[in-house]
């Protein structure tokens, strides 16, 4: 498979869209100016671009996952011009059973580019590239290949190192724990969500080697109520500080460190996506966020698509070194000498001194040579 690392830096740099080492830089936003090659887009072309996205079952107010992909999706619509429901809009599903009829549907209305929320998506996603070729589809977090293992031409693949950002909360999290012991709620267990619990341990155990560190999946991204049950088990067991990835599952854990912070509990939640520091008000229950740039990533993309050149068989890889994870721009709970450490981290990460493990076997690896 090839990645399109040149096209993705050169889309980055001229869009302008970074993300500061520790968050604190992350107010630059992407412009209509130019398209990602340094071409100005026609009004022709904004005017008659026409793209959509289909939701996971997380709903487009998850807070996190799919809020920030119609973040991207609305402030590209809004800085071009465009009407929300006739050039850009989006099809909620409310099961995996609507993620075919919405893509399909949105391809029938003529939608210049159709993009499919999240890996949950990706096997009707290939079933329809394949179904309609003409199509121009996009996929968040996954790589979709055809039945030979190679890339599909009308299909972009999205993808993030989430490893690196997990990597970093993970640090904060185990500089920060006063009781030695913290925890991670998955969504649905894959090899995308254990990137961000190994990273995420990686860290805790490069920061302090003695802490404990809980796991738990509730295998749904969409059930609050299954994150606030997990959630008051790991906090019964000790842990002081739980970084969820898990979507809208994930609502729940902010829900619970807000009921026991209201007891006096020192608890604190670590959010995911974006950066999730008013979820856990008026508590103040958030210790950090690690930030993804779907919303970045997802303008870029449009915007090359709507000036001729839709990244169709490639894959757009975001991570450190193009500054699209990392830690929230809210540090306001994150003590100095964290803030520091991550940044001391991220110039290790980037100069190939830390491999941040993927998946449990990179894990273990990575536990024998701390």
């Amino acid at each position: 498979m090839k990645k399109s690392k040149a096209l993705l830096l050169s889309m980055l740099f001229a869009g302008g869209t970074f993300l500061g080492a520790c968050g604190t830089g992350g107010d630059t936003e992407p412009t209509p100016e130019t398209d990602g090659q340094g071409a100005a887009p026609t009004e022709e072309a904004a005017e008659d671009f026409k793209v959509a996205m289909v939701t996971d079952v997380g709903g487009i107010d998850d807070k996190s996952f799919n809020q920030s992909a119609w973040e991207g999706m609305t402030q590209f619509g809004q800085e071009y011009g465009l009407t929300e429901g006739t050039n850009y809009k989006y099809l909620q599903s409310s099961t995996d059973a609507d993620y075919a009829p919405n893509l399909n549907s949105l391809i029938r209305e003529d939608f210049d580019l159709v993009w499919g929320i999240g890996f949950l998506m990706a096997s009707d996603i290939k079933t329809v590239a394949t179904q309609r070729p003409e199509a121009q589809l996009a996929i968040v977090d996954m790589v979709v290949t055809d039945d030979n293992d190679q890339l599909i031409p009308n299909i972009a693949n999205v993808t993030f190192k989430e490893h690196q950002g997990s990597f970093l909360v993970g640090v904060i999290a185990g500089m920060q724990t006063e009781s030695n012991k913290v925890g991670f709620i998955g969504g649905v267990e894959g090899s995308l969500i254990k990137k961000f619990e190994s990273g995420f341990k990686a860290g805790v155990k490069m920061a302090n080697p003695d802490a404990e560190i809980i796991v738990q999946y509730a295998e749904s991204f969409n059930d609050a109520s299954k994150g606030q049950q997990i959630a008051n088990g790991m906090y019964a067991q000790g842990a002081d500080i739980i970084y969820h990835a898990a979507g809208g599952t994930g609502n729940g854990l902010f829900t619970e460190a807000k009921n026991r912070k209201r007891n006096n509990e020192n608890v604190w939640a670590i959010g995911v996506d974006r950066d999730q520091h008013e979820e856990g008000l008026p508590e103040n229950v958030t210790l950090t966020s690690m930030i993804k740039r779907v919303d970045t990533a997802l303008y870029l993309v449009n915007e090359q698509t709507m000036n001729g050149d839709f990244p169709g068989g490639e894959v757009l890889e975001f991570g450190l070194e193009e500054e699209a994870v990392g830690i929230a721009p809210t540090t306001e709970n994150v003590t100095e000498e964290a803030l520091s450490a991550v940044e001391d981290y991220i110039q290790q990460i980037q100069a190939g001194e830390i491999n941040v493990p993927q998946n449990d076997e990179e894990y273990e690896e990575f536990l024998k040579n701390l």
